[in-house]
């Protein structure tokens, strides 16, 4: 069966100031974002993976980029966070699991080759960092069996930081779904993903791989680290 990927491009990108949606930032390798984002999934998952893109602003640019996937619109982009945009997409999905990227994320194709085993075995996991724990990052700690049991900017004494490529089982998504749709509007996506571990028991591994690059852009410090190691 074909691999789910959907990508999550519908957020306005202040922070990083550019007059284009986020995921469209050219990269020193003349791809953008979402460019190399879609080549390493097609790269690792081949070409009959399915691609859903959640676009809102600017949605037509990121469009006519990119005709040849599909598209979930998330109309209240400047109103709603990742949890609504991911929300979308899941309910928009088809029967099997999902893996998810957040649309401003450059990373090393070998992290998709890392967990494609668990994808195939329906395994939910977070991928993460070890050796870094910023501040403004979603972070981590893990229970007695190693499954996840906190995961948002506030956790104390982190294990680490999440990187932003995540994937959701077929069987624990409509737990999923049921606490995105329960998050306030300005939650992020892993609000869901604390709640349905507090509230539906699912369990959800960490995979660490630190020893591969992936850039989450928020800031221009952010992109020029992301194109040192592209290059």
């Amino acid at each position: 069966m074909a691999v789910q990927v959907v990508i999550l491009a519908a957020g306005m990108g202040t922070r990083l100031g550019k007059p284009w949606p986020k995921p469209l930032t050219p990269l020193a390798d003349g791809r953008s974002i979402l460019q190399q984002q879609i080549e390493n999934v097609r790269g690792v998952f081949g070409e009959e993976v399915r691609i859903s893109i959640v676009v809102g602003f600017k949605l037509e640019m990121i469009m006519e980029a990119h005709p040849d996937v599909t598209y979930v619109y998330n109309e209240a982009y400047d109103q709603t966070n990742t949890s609504k945009s991911l929300l979308k997409a899941l309910k928009n999905s088809h029967e099997s699991g999902v893996l998810w990227l957040n649309g401003d994320v450059v990373f090393d194709s070998r992290v998709l080759e890392r967990v494609n085993d668990r994808i195939r075995n329906e395994k939910s996991f977070v991928c993460v960092n070890t050796a870094a724990v910023g501040e403004e990052e979603v972070k981590y700690t893990v229970d007695g069996k190693g499954f996840i049991n906190a995961l948002s900017k506030k956790v104390e004494k982190a294990l680490g930081e999440a990187v932003g490529i995540n994937f959701i089982s077929t069987h624990h998504k409509p737990s999923v779904i049921e606490q995105l749709g329960a998050c306030a509007d300005n939650d992020y996506f892993e609000r869901g993903l604390e709640l349905a571990i507090e509230s539906n028991g699912i369990e959800i591994e960490p995979v660490d791989i630190s020893d591969l690059f992936a850039v989450e852009v928020d800031f221009q410090a952010d992109l020029d680290r992301a194109n040192s190691q592209i290059n």
